[in-house]
C-alpha cells in the first residue's frame, strides 16, 4: 500500500497543470541559421538536445565573472547550442543568478532553449539539502527565482539521497512536473538499480517517470556509462546528458607537465581530481595527442569527438573560461564525423579498454 505521499499526491490533479507563461516574439532573437549543430532526442523523449551543450559547473559565479559568461553563452548560442546545464549547488546559486541574466539580457526566445537545473545541494540548513519532498518543492522554486524563468524544461536529482524514500521523491518530482515547472525530470550519478526502482514507482502509482541521467562518461570513466546503464537505454529508453566528457581538463593535456596555477585541479575542494591525474593516464593523453595531430584536431576535440560517437549520448555538457574556448569546442562536430572504426579501435587500444575514474 502507497504511504501518505501517495495520499497527499490525490489533492494534486492533473487538471491543475500550470502552463507556463509564453514569451511574445517580438524583440526576441531566434538561432541563427548558418551553423551545422546536431540535435539530438533525449532518449525516447520528444525533446531535442543540441549534441553539444555549455555547462555552469565551477565557472559562472566563481571562476568567471558575469561578462565572460555572457561571451561564453552568446558563442554557444551562435553555434546552435540550445541546452545550457546548471543546479542549485553551484556556486551556492550564484551559476543560476549569472545565467538568468544573462538569459535576460541577450533576449534570447524561451522557447528556442533548454534550461536544466540539480536539485540536491541548497544550503547549509538541515531541510536545504537532499531530496524530500520539501526540498525538491523549495529548491526548484529557489531556482526558478535565480534563472529569473517561469519553468525549466530539465530538473535532475544531483545525487541518491539515502536518507529520503525513493517513492517520496518520484511524488514530488511528479508535482513538479504536473505544476508546469520542468517538463521532464531524471537522475545524476545514480546506480542503474535505483533509477529502475524509481521507474517502477512512478509507473506503478500512475506518476511521471524519470526520463534521463546525467553521468559523469569520458575515455578514463566508462564502466558505468557502457555496462551499468546499458538495460536503462535499452529497456526505458533513457537519456543522458554527460558532464566531465574531458576528464575535468585532463584529456586537454594541460596536466601533462604538472597542475598549472589557476587550473581547475589546484582550486580548493578539488583535490579529487589531483589524485585522478596519474603517470598512467598522462601517458595515455600523450599518446592520444598523436591520434589528434594526424586528425589536424586538438586533444579536446578529439575527447569531445569520442564522446559524440556513443549513439546514448544525448548531448555533451562542455564547460569554457572563455569564448574561443567554446569555438574550439565545437569544432568537435567536425572531428567526430572522421572517427571512423579503424580510428576508435586505435584510441581503444591506447585506452586499454574501459577505465574507472
Amino acid at each position: 500500500m502507497p504511504g501518505p505521499w501517495h495520499q497527499h499526491q490525490r489533492a494534486v490533479s492533473p487538471l491543475s497543470f500550470v502552463l507556463p507563461k509564453i514569451a511574445s516574439t517580438e524583440s526576441i532573437l531566434f538561432f541563427r541559421k548558418d551553423n551545422n549543430m546536431e540535435y539530438r532526442r533525449l532518449g525516447r523523449a520528444g525533446i531535442k538536445l543540441s549534441a553539444l551543450s555549455l555547462g555552469a559547473w565551477v565557472t559562472y559565479g566563481g571562476q568567471v565573472g558575469e561578462q565572460v559568461a555572457r561571451e561564453c553563452m552568446a558563442a554557444a548560442y551562435d553555434a546552435g547550442v540550445n541546452f545550457f546545464d546548471n543546479a542549485e549547488g553551484y556556486a551556492g546559486g550564484n551559476a543560476e543568478i549569472v545565467m538568468g541574466n544573462v538569459i535576460k539580457e541577450m533576449g534570447w526566445c524561451r522557447e528556442s532553449l533548454v534550461v536544466s537545473t540539480k536539485i540536491f545541494w541548497g544550503g547549509e540548513g538541515p531541510n536545504d539539502q537532499g531530496l524530500s519532498h520539501k526540498h525538491v518543492i523549495e529548491g526548484v522554486n529557489n531556482a526558478l527565482k535565480r534563472l529569473q524563468l517561469d519553468y525549466v524544461d530539465l530538473v535532475f536529482c544531483h545525487r541518491p539521497d539515502p536518507e529520503t524514500p525513493i517513492e517520496e521523491t518520484v511524488r514530488a518530482m511528479d508535482i513538479v512536473i504536473k505544476q508546469g515547472k520542468a517538463f521532464y525530470w531524471g537522475t545524476s550519478e545514480w546506480s542503474a538499480a535505483e533509477i529502475m526502482r524509481a521507474d517502477g514507482i512512478a509507473r506503478q502509482y500512475g506518476l511521471t517517470p524519470p526520463v534521463m541521467e546525467q553521468p559523469q562518461y569520458n575515455m578514463f570513466t566508462r564502466q558505468r556509462f557502457e555496462q551499468e546503464y546499458a538495460p536503462l537505454y535499452r529497456d526505458l529508453g533513457y537519456g543522458t546528458t554527460i558532464w566531465s566528457p574531458l576528464a575535468s581538463g585532463l584529456l586537454t593535456g594541460k596536466y601533462n607537465d604538472g597542475i598549472p596555477e589557476g587550473s581547475r585541479a589546484s582550486l580548493a575542494g578539488y583535490e579529487w581530481l589531483q589524485r585522478g591525474i596519474t603517470p598512467e593516464r598522462i601517458g595515455k593523453v600523450k599518446q592520444l595527442k598523436s591520434v589528434a595531430d594526424e586528425l589536424g584536431c586538438s586533444l579536446a576535440q578529439l575527447g569531445l569527438a569520442w564522446c559524440l560517437k556513443n549513439p546514448n549520448v544525448s548531448t555533451v555538457i562542455t564547460g569554457a573560461s572563455r569564448a574561443a574556448q567554446v569555438t574550439e569546442n565545437m569544432r568537435a562536430l567536425d572531428v567526430a564525423a572522421q572517427l571512423g572504426s579503424d580510428v576508435m579501435e586505435r584510441i581503444d587500444g591506447i585506452l586499454g579498454g574501459a577505465q574507472e575514474a
